[in-house]
This record gives structure tokens, sequence and C-alpha cells, in this order.
């Protein structure tokens, strides 16, 4: 392993666990800006003394701000570093960090505050070879989890080297270190119906069902499923509501269906199978919430190649399902790497956990992505 990447995460595996655990000790559920404010001003102790910080307005109306910090370099080469801390638990399910095992487990340990540590100390290391870069900046969001629309800072980031965003890591296929390199494209699909109440026992026919409309468009919906097809398109209905009573027609009522696939452009079969009207209820449908795809697989190949002789062990680019604030990155700057955070697994559930080994393996793992870059010695 080259020394340098050998050293530092030998350096920052000392302490990148302690940090982890005041991190997620901190329960910022997306939306909520006392928690946001608590996390940020945590991460803001822990840059480095000559880091510049900015507050930039979230991509999000009525998010706490988000974090830009950054430091200046002599070098030549940009490089972004991206994350979130907002987490999909709210507080009465928030869970401090606890060790079981091999395992941390706590809320958001590995979406992504896990990450988040492993980036604060990649800046930490860098900071002191100025010479080695331009500027490095760290961007960490407060609205990843339930943003609706675009990031709107992806543009600050356009006429950067690289950015490396450091969501969880995993192992490749032969047991090699995973980072992320292709994303699909990512959707969410809201129906809504307007019906007509009535009385469900004295006059049912005279309502129009909103509930029995929504019903049919989630079937169509379910219907365009076809993840082993050329458009790799996952289609699947996740929540509908409607009704206010259980003796009347319902009036009105909304579905939502989650949409995955190789392009953005494969959503539009699923937007068009829903039918206008079903029973005379009406049917009305958009996307809510979208994702672009990324595919930097060729422009990180060198780049990853390089990183694997620096690390000792093979770095592999992989392919995974779930949407990335890098997708949004990845459109301005092709050489976008994701995945480099710790490894672990159950995200968004009580039992989520780091495996606590990988924050010093994924560690090494990152080093040698920038270093790789930078041309570290």
């Amino acid at each position: 392993m080259q020394a340098w990447v050998e050293a530092e995460a030998a350096r920052l595996a000392r302490r990148i666990e302690r940090e982890l655990e005041a991190l997620v000790a901190v329960s910022s559920p997306s939306g909520d800006s006392h928690g946001a404010e608590e996390a940020v001003s945590l991460c803001a102790a822990l840059l480095p003394a000559d880091a510049e910080t900015e507050r930039l307005p979230s991509s999000t109306k009525g998010y706490a701000p988000d974090l830009l910090a950054r430091i200046r370099g002599t070098g030549s080469k940009r490089v972004a570093l991206l994350g979130h801390i907002d987490t999909v638990v709210t507080h009465d399910a928030h869970r401090a960090l606890q060790r079981q095992d091999d395992r941390l487990v706590g809320s958001g340990a590995v979406d992504m505050k896990g990450g988040v540590v492993l980036a604060l100390g990649v800046l930490d290391a860098l900071a002191a070879r100025p010479e080695t870069f331009a500027e490095i900046a760290l961007l960490l969001v407060t609205d990843e989890e339930w943003r609706v629309g675009g990031l709107d800072h992806a543009s600050r980031l356009a006429d950067f080297d690289a950015c490396f965003c450091f969501e969880a890591g995993q192992a490749g296929p032969g047991g090699e270190e995973g980072v992320i390199v292709k994303r699909k494209a990512a959707g969410t699909l809201r129906v809504r119906a307007e019906g007509r109440s009535s009385h469900s026992g004295s006059a049912p026919d005279r309502g129009r069902n909103a509930l029995l409309a929504l019903a049919h468009a989630a079937e169509r919906v379910a219907g365009c499923h076809d993840p082993g097809g050329d458009k790799q398109l996952s289609a699947v209905p996740t929540i509908m509501n409607s009704g206010e009573a259980f003796n009347v027609v319902p009036a009105s009522g909304e579905l939502f269906c989650d949409l995955r696939a190789e392009s953005q452009a494969a959503f539009e079969t699923v937007i068009a199978s829903v039918p206008p009207e079903v029973g005379g209820a009406m049917l009305e449908s958009e996307l809510v919430r979208l994702w672009p795809s990324m595919d930097a697989r060729e422009a990180t190949r060198p780049l990853l190649d390089h990183a694997g002789e620096l690390l000792g062990r093979p770095v592999v680019g992989m392919e995974r399902g779930g949407a990335s604030d890098a997708s949004h990155v990845a459109a301005l700057v092709p050489l976008t790497v994701d995945g480099l955070g710790p490894r672990g697994g159950s995200a968004h559930s009580p039992n989520e956990y780091v495996l606590a080994d990988s924050l010093h393996t994924r560690a090494e793992v990152a080093l040698a992505v920038v270093a790789s870059l930078l041309d570290i010695a």
C-alpha cells in the first residue's frame, strides 16, 4: 500500500469511530431545522482550522441551510467531496450508536453519517498537503432524503475536476473494494383521483369511487414493471391514500409509485399507462421527484485502476439502483465516484449499522482514490 494512504488511514481510524458516535447522537431527520443545525455545527467543529465555511440555501424550501467548506491549495486540481447529514429516522425512533459485535448500530450510521465522517477525515488529511490541489470543497446538504427537485448547488461544482460522494460502500462480486459509478434514474410518480362521494349504504352507485380508480392505476403501473428488460424498468406502487369514513364512497385520494430505469425516458411509458378516467373518477399523473441516471464507468476506469495499485488491492466500479446526489453532479462532472463511505446495511431501519472494521478499510479506499487523482506520493 502506498505510504501516505496507509499512514493517513491508520491515523483517521483512531478518531473516526468517536466522531461517528458523536454525529449519530444528533437526531437530524429531514426537515427538522434544529437537528440539522446541530449536525452542521458538529461537522463544522471537525473541519481543519484553515477551512473557509459558507452556509448555502437548501435546495428544499424551509430546510436548514447546507454547509460548504473549502480549503485552498497551491496545486492545480479542484476536488469536491459530497454528503448529506439528514436521515429518514424520526426523533421518536432515533437510536444512538452502539457496538454490537462487529457492527456499529445507530440511526443514519450507514446512510450516511459514516460517509460524512470519512469525508471529513479525507479533508483533514488533504489539508496537510496543500501543494497537491488548488481547492478541496466539502458540501454537506440537509435535504437529500426527501428532496423533490434537483440539487441547486450542483452548478457550483461544474468546473471541478472530480466529485467524490460518500454514500455507503459495498464489496465487489469477488470481495473487491467496490465503489459506485453507475446509478439508475429514479422517479416518484403521484396519481391523484377525483371522484364523487355518496353514502355507501343507501346510494353506493351515485358515487364515483376514487379508491377503485387508484387501485386500477396501481395495477397499470405494476404492469409496466420489467427490471429484466432493456430499460431495466422497475415500477412499484408504494403508498395509496383514499377515503375518510367506512360508509362513504371515497371522493378523492392519491397513489405514489417508485420508478427506476436506465434513463428517465422510460418513465413516460408508465405515466402513459395510467388512464385519465376510471369509473367516472378522474385521474391525474405527474412525476413529483426525479433523479437523473449516472454512468461514469468509462470516465472513472483509469482512476480506479490506479487507485487499486496504490491501495494494493482492486477497486472496482459497480452499479446501484438507489438514487444519490452524485447523480446530479455527474451530469456536470464526468469524473464522479460514489459509494466511498463505509460498508454496512439495514438503511432506514431501526437496525441500521456500519461494519466497524470498514471505517478503516474504506478510509484507505477513499484516500487511494484521492491520491490517484492528485498524484500524491
